[in-house]
């Protein structure tokens, strides 16, 4: 298998594509479509429906489900909520209730997707999307469901019960999109909390069981689908739950997720803090050997200095990477929403079209 030579001189540098993660702050998944189409249409793989109506939130809405499950319960302390709408109580499974037990409600992942993919189907049969372009769609990992919302005792058995429920969403998703126009995005986060010891692990060597987790993920998708990762440190108003101190366990996770999958990782997204433009953060990148077939991202984009930051960024990382394309660190549906189309016109500025 060709590789792509692990680092080059910032000379060499190619910085060609652009990934948006997932939530964009529009309207409607034909206002996202349509604006991305103009805006980055020739840079752009694969198009997001910005993750939109009850999904803004990234999981949050997942609890409104869990809500309704008989065997499930919230934890009985005074209610918080999150942007004064999602109730942030933990749950945890009823004394005398399995885990595996439990019957979980439509997730609302597939109903939104192929809903989203008919109209992205429209808009490319009448020339908005370049007839290449496929229609991404994002899922949470189990571990990040059952990390954000269930009491630590509950979480393994958990775990194990809500990714049944989520593959049964895979595939009803992979039943209704042909799967040459569909492109599946694990979104890794919670795992990172773990690795940082943000949150107890609920499984011992954590990064192996990362990778573990990370490579059944991959395998759940047929193998003529594109399978793509988004590593990410956290978003929560902007801001992540630790800053990294390098590219470390980003590095690590995606080294274990393209040299153990035993299939085709079309791409992998990874965040760069705002001010890390020095050639040490990007460093533990330079071990990893990406397959020809695996397009890199970094989310060196930001909106609070722009074009210059992100080209100081770039210079940094091309001294670990000699090829990637651009993203911003993480979604940006929960920004101000006239923020969105200049965080477009930025990817366009420093991403050369595929």
């Amino acid at each position: 298998m060709s590789t792509v030579p692990p680092h080059s001189s910032v000379g060499a540098t190619e910085v060609r594509g652009a990934h948006l993660v997932g939530s964009v702050n529009l309207p409607d998944a034909e206002t996202v479509l349509r604006t991305v189409g103009a805006h980055l249409g020739d840079r752009m793989r694969r198009i997001p429906d910005g993750e939109v109506g009850e999904r803004f939130y990234w999981i949050q809405f997942q609890t409104r489900r869990f809500d309704t499950i008989a065997g499930l319960s919230r934890l009985p302390i005074e209610p918080f909520f999150l942007r004064d709408t999602f109730d942030g109580r933990p749950f945890r499974v009823d004394a005398g209730v399995q885990a595996a037990d439990l019957v979980f409600p439509d997730l609302g992942y597939a109903s939104a997707a192929l809903e989203s993919f008919a109209t992205f189907a429209r808009l490319v049969d009448d020339g908005v999307l370049a007839p290449a372009t496929r229609f991404q769609v994002s899922l949470p990992t189990p571990a990040a469901i059952a990390g954000a919302f269930i009491v630590p005792e509950d979480r393994a058995a958990f775990e194990a019960a809500y990714e049944r429920a989520l593959l049964g969403e895979l595939a009803r998703i992979v039943d209704g999109i042909p799967h040459e126009r569909l492109a599946i995005q694990w979104d890794t986060a919670v795992e990172f909390a773990l690795l940082e010891g943000r949150i107890e692990p609920w499984f011992t060597d954590v990064l192996d069981g990362v990778v573990e987790r990370s490579i059944r993920q991959a395998r759940a998708v047929p193998d003529d689908v594109e399978v793509g990762f988004h590593l990410c440190y956290g978003d929560v108003e902007e801001h992540h739950f630790v800053q990294p101190a390098d590219a470390g366990w980003l590095a690590g996770v995606t080294r274990g997720i393209v040299e153990g999958a035993g299939r085709r990782i079309s791409w992998v997204h990874l965040p760069v803090p705002i001010d890390r433009d020095d050639a040490e953060f990007f460093s533990p990148l330079r071990d990893v050997a990406f397959p020809e077939t695996t397009e890199l991202y970094l989310g060196l984009l930001h909106h609070e200095d722009g074009e210059e930051g992100a080209r100081r960024r770039i210079a940094a990382a091309s001294t670990a990477q000699a090829r990637f394309g651009v993203a911003t660190e993480c979604g940006f549906g929960r920004g101000p929403s006239e923020r969105t189309t200049g965080l477009l016109d930025l990817h366009a500025a420093v991403a050369d079209a595929w």
